[in-house]
């Protein structure tokens, strides 16, 4: 097993991927998470690991774009269990709920496959990025038409990048 990605926050506040050279933003630390990425967040001023810190910067930055997961009378139940003598139990509850919520879902969607034949998460996706496309194209065309060329060969190229990162994932 490889070594966690290690992740510095400066004192500025900015985030640097060691591996990858570069500052990240919390967007990109979503995105790790999202592809399953092992990391670590250090702090360059104390070398504490504040991975956590950091995990919930991201949640709250989801939290407040779109439709929240958490209500207000969840978010402060949890407040509350901080401190108690539950606290680890809460911790370990909440962690063993979302592991059997993920467990059955991917169980409903291996059933639905093999009654229907299809993953319906999987068609939605691929619907999803079809769409996408077409509404890209449909947007290109309108450029070209109100410019008289000019961006729709570099759009062009993009759209047929996006296809074939689409294609190489289904594959």
């Amino acid at each position: 097993m490889s070594e966690a990605r290690v992740i510095k926050k400066y004192p500025n506040r900015r985030l640097y991927d060691t591996e990858e050279s570069r500052y990240i933003t919390l967007s990109d630390i979503r995105r790790l998470v999202l592809d399953k990425v092992d990391f670590v967040v250090i702090d360059k001023k104390s070398q504490a690991d504040i991975t956590s810190s950091i995990l919930l910067q991201v949640i709250s930055e989801q939290e407040q774009s779109g439709e929240p997961i958490m209500s207000r009378d969840f978010l402060s139940q949890i407040i509350r269990s901080y401190g108690g003598t539950m606290q680890g139990m809460v911790s370990s509850y909440l962690e063993q709920s979302m592991k059997l919520f993920l467990t059955q879902q991917q169980q409903v969607r291996e059933r639905v496959k093999s009654v229907v034949g299809i993953d319906p998460v999987g068609i939605v996706a691929d619907l999803t990025t079809k769409n996408y496309q077409r509404w890209r194209a449909v947007q290109e065309e309108i450029f070209r038409t109100l410019t008289g060329g000019g961006r729709a060969d570099e759009s062009k190229r993009e759209s047929k990048k996006q296809e074939a990162a689409t294609e190489e994932r289904k594959g």
